[in-house]
């Protein structure tokens, strides 16, 4: 079992596509990156704790690798707009990769050169993992319970 997280845009669509992959055995939404502790959702919408609203993946390694986490979170958002995505705009809604270990940073740091050299613009950042915050309840896999499909986040090919 290893852990990844990521933060582009909104999480519920983030977390919507990554639940989906095969070997992820369990997401979870939150916040990461600032520094308020035990931040709550009304107060990562004030734009004032640094906080991203990120996805925690759990997956098996023996099912899936990093590498394929990392491409399908590219190919799920539009990974060159700043500060914002789609139309959530604002400092939490950033794409950024939060890295656990040397190799996870490599992997990450390999696919936005490929990105780069296929002629993309590339605004997702890099940091060490800190603090996972998980969010509120009501906010865990919002379009399982809603049962719909986000309006923020679609799939398409790159890789």
């Amino acid at each position: 079992m290893e852990t990844a997280y990521f933060a582009s845009g909104c999480f519920w669509g983030t977390e919507y596509h990554l639940m989906k992959a095969p070997g992820v055995i369990a997401t979870a939404v939150g916040f990461m990156g600032g520094h308020l502790d035990h931040p709550s959702y009304k107060e990562v919408c004030t734009k004032t704790t640094g906080h991203l609203e990120t996805v925690e993946v759990h997956f098996d390694t023996r099912l899936t690798s990093y590498e394929s986490l990392v491409k399908l979170f590219f190919e799920t958002h539009d990974f060159s707009q700043t500060d914002g995505q789609g139309p959530d705009i604002g400092p939490q809604y950033r794409s950024f990769i939060f890295y656990k270990n040397p190799e996870q940073k490599e992997m990450a740091d390999r696919y936005i050169a490929l990105l780069r050299e296929k002629g993309y613009q590339v605004a997702t950042a890099l940091q060490p993992a800190g603090r996972f915050w998980k969010a509120e309840d009501y906010h865990q896999q919002y379009y399982e319970h809603k049962g719909s499909t986000p309006y923020c986040h679609t799939y398409r090919k790159i890789f």
